[in-house]
């Protein structure tokens, strides 16, 4: 059966793309005038990478939006993976900003040009870099609660934002100190290999999202810790399987109850179960299979990869009875 709690909404995030979005058109203000003012190509790879910061908090906002919206008889599950195309933008967007970057320091290390007004251009830096940060933590923050891909994603790429910013901040303040022009093209550079690492990172989780990969080894623990207590000579479980999909988590095992069992006594054994299951992971949504314990055909039909639930001492394809004899 299903649980009930299937049809929930999750919590709406899009005060946080908002809140990226603010931060975004901030930063890109505060280092576009440090460039202006430097003729710096460290500080114009730094703003180069805070332009795609906003373009990703705008196609975060609309994916948001979108997995936000209710099931309906086309989407029955809803539509939470839409948080996955929105990590997967943001890294193709990273990749567009790093071809950039890239150029424009091998073309700035050919031709070096003297950078003037450091000390104003750095410290407006310093002041982008702390809005960065700052907003990162609250979006990887919330991202961990919620269990949204898209969080973690702007997240990460803003706190990939901030040690860009420090890595600049340091070349260009050497070359004030060592009067060697050359040295701000080669930070620029690091900075585009550095934000190719982070896109293909943003694209991998993206891609295992989207394949429905399993809960997190936590998530795996919460569950098998409840079936596993309730594991006795009567009852016992196999056939775990999992998956999230943005907000959302998703689980399936067989429940092997007594053959003499009515249908009523088994519905209520599962209710009692998935109230305890939602206990220990909110928002869960739990299917479950129920079979006669002694039938070697609730046997037959276990997925081939399954979540242990049982320590090695217990033969999930036999019946309790048997393992006893």
């Amino acid at each position: 059966m299903t649980s009930p709690r299937a049809t929930g909404l999750g919590v709406d995030l899009r005060p946080f793309a908002w809140l990226s979005i603010i931060a975004a058109v901030i930063t890109i203000a505060l280092k576009a005038a440090a460039w202006a003012m430097t003729g710096s190509v460290g500080l114009l790879s730094d703003a180069a990478e805070s332009t795609v910061n906003l373009v990703a908090a705008v196609v975060a906002l609309i994916a948001l939006t979108v997995a936000a919206r209710p099931a309906t008889e086309r989407f029955l599950y809803g539509r939470a993976k839409a948080e996955y195309f929105s990590a997967a933008v943001e890294g193709m967007m990273i990749f567009v900003a790093a071809a950039f970057i890239l150029v424009t320091s091998v073309e700035r290390f050919l031709n070096p040009k003297p950078l003037v007004n450091l000390g104003m251009g750095l410290v407006i830096l310093v002041v982008a870099s702390v809005v960065n940060g700052a907003v990162a933590l609250v979006l990887l923050r919330a991202g961990k609660r919620h269990g949204s891909i898209t969080l973690r994603a702007d997240g990460k790429h803003l706190m990939t934002d901030v040690i860009t910013s420090a890595g600049v901040l340091a070349g260009v303040g050497l070359v004030a100190l060592t009067g060697w022009e050359r040295l701000d093209p080669l930070i620029a550079f690091a900075v585009g290999v550095n934000i190719i690492i982070t896109g293909t990172s943003l694209l991998a989780e993206s891609i295992s999202g989207l394949l429905d990969k399993a809960l997190p080894e936590e998530d795996h623990a919460a569950i098998t810790e409840v079936l596993r207590r309730r594991t006795d000579g009567t009852v016992t479980f196999h056939g775990l399987l999992t998956r999230e999909a943005g907000q959302q988590k998703f689980m399936t095992v067989h429940v092997l109850v007594p053959d003499e069992w009515t249908v009523k006594q088994g519905h209520d054994y599962i209710e009692d179960l998935e109230e305890e299951l939602h206990e220990a992971l909110p928002g869960l949504t739990v299917l479950t299979h129920l079979e006669p314990i002694s039938d070697p055909a609730s046997y037959e039909d276990i997925p081939a990869q399954q979540v242990p639930i049982h320590g090695d001492d217990h033969d999930p394809t036999r019946p309790p009875q048997e393992q006893a004899g």
